[in-house]
């Protein structure tokens, strides 16, 4: 159950996918921090093949909807993610499970980078398909809408010392983004974070809560299973219209199911068939 108190500074627990994202973003930038001393230039190849780039995008460089969103934004810029990914999918993880959270922050990354790239075609605010961005943001922008529209009378802290309702921290964040996305620099990184917590609301309201996986998984067992049922109806129907023409009476329950002669025989208020 959502929790009814304030967050306090009391560190949640480090734990489930909320861990293996942070460990994820954390190895990718100590790895492009060595490699990128060792070696600049492969890296910085390789980052324009890894980072959100339409233009690539549509080229066929279809990776860069999942690779942009775990790539280093920075010192300061790192920290401040994981920070909010530690203390805000934590409380999400606790709500809903391991699985659900993993499933937003993956869908909002890619569905949100897909969303912008689109967007960039059409020119919107001057944006245009060449333009780069990366970081985690658009994902944990995901995470905090998913918080804000779960628990979004939660109080929690801002800046650590600053309380204030979830829902509202959410709607500054959206108004910096579109303060940035019509006047600042990184206008596309901007238009990817709200095309991402967009994504996050989206998953929220209509994803299940067992997650999507599981959802399309028992969604297709279940196609799956009532044609296999509507098979064994139609096979038994045939057969016994085979067997009434050969003068002989068989019987089946209403999934196809064969039923015992003996069985119609007996008399259910007759007790001595009972073991």
């Amino acid at each position: 159950m959502p929790r009814t108190g304030p967050i306090s500074l009391a560190l949640p627990p480090f734990a489930g996918a909320t861990r293996r994202l942070i460990f994820a973003n954390l190895a990718v930038f100590f790895g492009f921090a060595i490699f990128g001393w060792a070696a600049p230039r492969p890296v910085s190849i390789l980052l324009g093949h890894l980072a959100l780039v339409p233009a690539a995008l549509f080229r066929g460089e279809i990776w860069q909807l999942l690779t942009y969103g775990f790539l280093p934004m920075g010192i300061l810029g790192t920290l401040f993610a994981m920070l909010t990914l530690w203390f805000i999918g934590a409380y999400l993880e606790d709500m809903r499970g391991s699985r659900w959270l993993m499933e937003l922050y993956l869908f909002s990354t890619c569905a949100g980078a897909l969303l912008a790239s689109l967007l960039t075609l059409v020119h919107l605010f001057g944006l245009r398909p060449d333009l780069i961005t990366l970081g985690a943001w658009a994902p944990i922008f995901a995470v905090m809408v998913a918080f804000s529209v779960i628990a979004g009378e939660q109080e929690i802290l801002f800046f650590f010392f600053v309380r204030m309702k979830a829902k509202y921290l959410v709607w500054i964040y959206i108004i910096l983004c579109i303060a940035i996305l019509l006047k600042g620099d990184d206008r596309f990184g901007a238009l990817t974070e709200l095309s991402g917590a967009l994504m996050g609301y989206v998953y929220t309201k209509f994803a299940p809560r067992s997650g999507m996986a599981l959802g399309l998984s028992e969604r297709y067992f279940g196609v799956r299973n009532g044609y296999y049922r509507w098979k064994r109806r139609r096979a038994a129907k045939k057969f016994e219209v085979y067997m009434r023409k050969q003068n002989r009476e068989v019987h089946f329950d209403k999934d196809g199911r064969y039923i015992d002669p003996d069985e119609l025989r007996k008399n259910p208020k007759d007790k001595r068939w009972m073991n």
